[in-house]
């Protein structure tokens, strides 16, 4: 059943007055693949516009906390904490965000997981778009996610 569609099939917010509040954490990830030119920028740190990671942690940040102005039917909810990690594969040449969101609340995180991820990834593209505008951006995705009525694990 979707739940964001009444008994019309026009669209509604979820009513989750009923629900108990509880610890909800979502994790999610996502690549950005890129050129040996842009790989070589990112290990100098010699970006025109600045220190990628840094910026595309705050974007991603910030983009959690706003998830709720972008996706029409998300409600608004307390993020309690936020977190973003990068791991560069020189090897395969990417760069993978794993973004972590906690809140205590009636629904979960994993819209604000999600968003932050999409939003650090898009960041990075960006900021070497001069450079490479051939990056892919792939694999986002919710890997992990507890609290409320159901635990998901993606078990990557």
């Amino acid at each position: 059943m979707l739940t964001h569609l009444d008994k019309s099939g026009n669209a509604k917010i979820i009513d989750i007055s009923k629900k108990n509040k509880s610890i909800r954490i979502a994790i999610a990830t996502g690549k950005i693949f890129f050129s040996n030119a842009t790989l070589e920028q990112i290990k100098q740190n010699n970006n025109k516009k600045g220190d990628i990671f840094s910026v595309s942690k705050i974007a991603g940040i910030l983009a959690a906390k706003k998830t709720s102005n972008i996706i029409p039917l998300c409600h608004q909810i307390l993020l309690e904490d936020i977190y973003l990690e990068f791991e560069l594969n020189e090897k395969k040449r990417f760069i993978e965000v794993k973004a972590s969101v906690k809140c205590y609340e009636k629904t979960g995180a994993e819209m604000e997981d999600l968003t932050a991820t999409s939003v650090s990834l898009l960041t990075i593209y960006d900021m070497c778009k001069a450079v490479d505008k051939g990056m892919i951006i792939s694999d986002i995705k919710l890997i992990k996610k507890t609290g409320g009525k159901s635990d998901f694990d993606a078990k990557r």
